[in-house]
This record gives C-alpha cells, structure tokens and sequence, in this order.
C-alpha cells in the first residue's frame, strides 16, 4: 500500500512538472525564466557546453531559443571541419530573426545533429538534450574554464534583459 502511494505522488509530480513546461513553451513572455542546467558551461553568446570526456556538446541555450521564437531552419556546419572559441558556424533561423551561433571552445568538429535538418523545432523543444547542434573534440580543454558556470549565466542574462 505504501509503495502505491509513493508511485501514485512521484507519477503526478512527474505530470505537474511536465504541465509547467509545456506551459513555459507556450507562453514566452520576457517574466518566462529560462531554464539554466548546473551541470553545464556557458558562453555569453548563448551557447550552452556539455562535457564528455575529450569532447564537447554544443547547442544555443533556453533563453536564446525563446528570445528566438519558433526556429524553423538551422544551418549545420560539416563533420570535421575545425572551430575556434569565438567563432561562427552556423545558423539559427526562427520566424522572428536569424542569429549566428559561435563555438564556445575550439576543436574538431566530429558530429552534427542531422535531426534538425528535418525538425528544427528540436532547438526549442528541449535545446538541451535532442535540440544539441554539434559534437566537438576539444583542443584546449582549459578553455572551459572561461565559460561561465550556471549562477554567472543567469546573472548574465537578467543583467541583459536591464
């Protein structure tokens, strides 16, 4: 009977949350706050860096999607190709604008998410996880350590916003 309950409370948590983010997708508004994710680096240009060993995952961060609006078309940059902090290779394409992406650390592009080629939307459905752009095995892996950690990206962003 007590696992029931437990079960029954973790399945409606589950569904407020999920509830909350849809609602958040829905309703854009400059008082939505944007999800920043602690285990993460960021880059003052909005790109989000995800460690994996030697390699670096890359996409544009919750704000910037929502700042975006609905992204229709994201131009890829090619497998191999090498980038450097700072760098553009790519492009966000949304209904209201269209933005440059810049690599947040150098190195060896060695995968793209050919996914949103077919469904750009990916980046604002979940920029973190199925929305990443591209996978870059690092060459300097002490430029992570200029990116900043999550509290100095939110303040970054809600100084931004002033």
């Amino acid at each position: 009977m007590a696992l029931r309950s437990v079960l029954v409370r973790a399945a409606e948590d589950f569904r407020r949350r999920c509830v909350a983010q849809s609602l958040a997708r829905t309703f854009r508004s400059p008082f939505t706050t944007a999800v920043v994710l602690d285990d993460l680096k960021y880059a003052e240009s909005h790109e989000w860096v995800k460690l994996e060993g030697d390699y670096a995952v890359v996409g544009i961060t919750h704000h910037a999607q929502g700042e975006l609006g609905d992204v229709v078309f994201v131009d890829l940059p090619e497998v191999g190709r090498q980038v450097s902090k700072g760098e553009s290779f790519g492009v966000v394409e949304s209904v209201k604008a269209a933005s440059d992406i810049y690599s947040p650390i150098s190195g060896e592009i060695v995968a793209v998410n050919s996914e949103l080629a077919e469904s750009p939307a990916l980046v604002n459905k979940g920029p973190f996880d199925e929305g990443w752009i591209m996978k870059v095995k690092l060459k300097d892996r002490e430029e992570i350590q200029s990116l900043l950690d999550a509290e100095k990206y939110k303040q970054h962003v809600e100084e931004s916003a002033h």
